[in-house]
């Protein structure tokens, strides 16, 4: 029971390093300035984090309880899918012009660009479901292609969290294996009891588990993941990223999730919604580049996005009451950060993890605490703004 503990810890450990790892490529992203000691030692500190993620993952590689596992076909070829000067219009305006591309085994192809520039659409045509206005898409003999839809319209709201997962019967087969589906469940983190309940009565997070479940069972050589993250809580989260970046067969991605998008992918492409089309190696690279003046940023974040610098606004655009709540707001931020960082140490604690009340708690604060950040950040924003 002390080794069984010992592991629990372990993975909350590294469940909570993530989050908080994730919070901080997204402040450095940001452009954030080393112009005080403080943001000289934030840098510091996430760096560390970094280093001590890496050690966690190497650490409980072995020990993992559950592990979402895509199974590719195990194709040989070198090119599952080739695009060649393929064109897409909406109306008057071009998506995407003679565009071409590849994808090959092992490979992930990032998408970047402003809602409405074309990726869904790109996506689409990718996996055969709309045929491009020009150019041409050859693809592999036999090619199996699977798409994970971000407005969970593959999903029957109607049918049960039972069928949803299984449905043949109460066992499914995975890998050659059969196995019950209540335990099939369990890996999702579903409990016995809600089998019968209404897919349409799951939450946001549950609904995209069962999308992940299903995936999990088609064989496929080209997987499309159309904003896989969202609602997705910490730990599937966490589960969700190791075994892509397992699979073995090409992916293309679309996601706000700049650790994802980062960590799994071998090249980017951005739209500008415009017809054009770059490509780039990393994000560094691509925030690095000029954009168009009426261009939109692609890669945003769920949370609000974060002041550039803390620089003190002018008082005559602020009240006096807003200009003293100004004043204190780089301190209460800190106290909050503080606040969802003690509330992630307790989840890394045995004992916690073996009470399952209190660990539903601690979950519940530390998601109030995380909005309350959010909250803060957003107002940060908007009294930054008044100024301008």
């Amino acid at each position: 029971m002390k080794k069984e503990e010992f592991l629990a810890a372990q993975q909350s450990r590294e469940q909570s390093v993530a989050g908080r790892v994730r919070r901080e490529i997204e402040w450095l992203g940001r452009g954030a300035k080393a112009r005080t000691t403080k943001a000289k030692g934030r840098i510091q500190q996430a760096g560390e984090m970094m280093q001590e993620l890496a050690g966690l993952k190497e650490r409980n590689a072995q020990s993992a309880a559950a592990k979402i596992d895509f199974t590719a076909s195990g194709r040989e070829t070198r090119k599952l899918l080739v695009a060649k000067n393929i064109s897409k219009r909406l109306g008057d305006r071009d998506l995407f012009h003679n565009l071409s591309l590849t994808l090959s085994p092992r490979s992930t192809l990032g998408l970047l660009g402003p809602n409405g520039s074309g990726k869904s659409t790109l996506l689409k045509v990718l996996a055969g479901e709309f045929e491009p206005d020009s150019g041409e898409v050859r693809r592999a003999d036999q090619l199996k292609v699977v798409r994970f839809e971000q407005n969970r319209a593959l999903l029957n709201k109607s049918e049960t969290l039972r069928r949803a997962l299984s449905p043949t019967g109460d066992t499914i087969m995975h890998q050659g294996n059969s196995m019950h589906v209540s335990g099939w469940a369990k890996q999702f983190l579903f409990r016995s009891e809600q089998l019968d309940l209404l897919v349409g009565d799951l939450s946001g997070g549950e609904q995209a588990r069962v999308l992940i479940a299903r995936l999990m069972l088609e064989p496929a050589d080209v997987l499309i993941l159309d904003e896989p993250t969202n609602d997705l809580d910490i730990p599937t989260l966490e589960v969700l990223e190791e075994n892509l970046s397992e699979f073995s067969g090409a992916l293309v991605l679309v996601t706000h999730d700049r650790y994802l998008l980062d960590r799994l992918s071998t090249s980017l492409l951005a739209l500008d919604g415009r017809g054009g089309a770059t490509a780039y190696i990393d994000l560094a690279q691509w925030e690095q580049a000029p954009k168009p003046s009426n261009a939109v940023k692609a890669i945003s974040s769920t949370k609000p996005a974060r002041p550039k610098s803390p620089s003190r606004p002018s008082s005559k655009r602020l009240t006096w009451n807003e200009q003293q709540e100004w004043s204190g707001m780089e301190s209460a931020i800190a106290a909050a950060e503080k606040k969802v960082s003690d509330y992630e140490s307790q989840l890394a604690d045995p004992a916690v993890v073996a009470d399952h009340r209190r660990m539903h708690t601690i979950c519940a604060d530390l998601a109030a605490a995380r909005s309350q950040v959010d909250t803060l950040y957003a107002r940060w924003e908007e009294l930054e703004e008044k100024q301008l």
